[in-house]
C-alpha cells in the first residue's frame, strides 16, 4: 500500500508517514523499492479483499509520447503490471498508448476514463496520464468512486519550472507545431536563464 493511502485510512499526514519510515519507526512492516518508493504492508487492510477488484476492474495506463519509445513502452508496462500484482490484483488489465500528454487525443485513455467499470487507474508518473491538469482528471473521478494510483509520485523538477515547461511548450506547439516545440521552449527558458543572471 503506498504512503499517502494508508495515511489517509490511518488519519494521518503523509509527512509524518514517510518521516516514520525512513527514521523505521514504523509500527508496522514497509518496505523501499529500487527507485525509493516506501510501501506499506499493514495486515490490517491486506488480509482484506483488495480494494481494486471491489470498486471495479483494475487497469494499468502506459504512455509515451512517441513511435520510437516502443522499448520504453513496454517496460513501463511490465513495471504497472508488477505493481498491480504486488497490490493485490489478480489480473490487471494492461492498456498501452502512444501519443502525446499536452492534448487530449488519446483514444484508450478516453475510452478508460468514460467507462465506469474502471475502478482504480494505476499510472507510473503523473505525467504519463497528462502533462497538464492531471489534478482535475483525478478529482473528477474521485467524485465518481474512482481512482487514480501514482506509482512514483515524487516530482521531478520544481512545480514552477515544470509548470512553465509545460506552458511553454503548449504555446510553441500551436505557433510552430508539435516538432519543434520542446526545442523553442528549452530556448525560451534558456533565455530566461540568461536573463537572471
Amino acid at each position: 500500500m503506498l504512503v499517502k493511502e494508508w495515511a489517509r485510512l490511518e488519519g494521518l499526514h503523509p509527512q509524518t508517514v514517510w518521516k516514520w519510515c525512513r527514521q523505521g519507526t514504523m509500527p508496522v512492516p514497509v518496505e523501499q523499492t529500487p527507485t525509493g518508493m516506501w510501501l506499506i504492508h499493514d495486515p490490517k487492510y491486506e488480509n482484506q479483499p483488495a480494494a481494486p477488484t471491489a470498486n471495479g476492474r483494475t487497469v494499468c495506463y502506459a504512455r509515451v509520447s512517441s513511435s520510437d519509445q516502443k522499448d520504453d513502452l513496454q517496460r513501463q508496462a511490465d513495471r504497472l503490471k508488477a505493481f498491480a500484482i504486488n497490490m493485490g490484483v489478480k489480473s490487471p488489465e494492461v492498456v498501452m498508448e502512444t501519443g502525446s500528454g499536452m492534448n487530449d487525443k488519446r483514444r484508450k485513455l478516453n475510452r478508460l476514463l468514460s467507462d465506469p467499470t474502471v475502478g482504480t487507474l494505476i499510472v507510473e508518473h503523473r505525467d504519463r496520464l497528462a502533462r497538464m491538469n492531471a489534478g482535475l482528471v483525478e478529482s473528477a473521478l474521485k467524485a465518481q468512486g474512482r481512482r487514480i494510483i501514482v506509482v512514483d509520485d515524487t516530482e521531478l523538477d520544481d512545480d514552477l519550472v515544470r509548470d512553465m515547461t509545460e506552458v511553454l511548450t503548449s504555446f510553441c506547439a500551436r505557433l510552430y507545431g508539435r516538432r519543434a516545440a520542446k526545442h523553442r521552449a528549452e530556448k525560451a527558458l534558456e533565455a530566461m536563464r540568461d536573463e537572471r543572471v
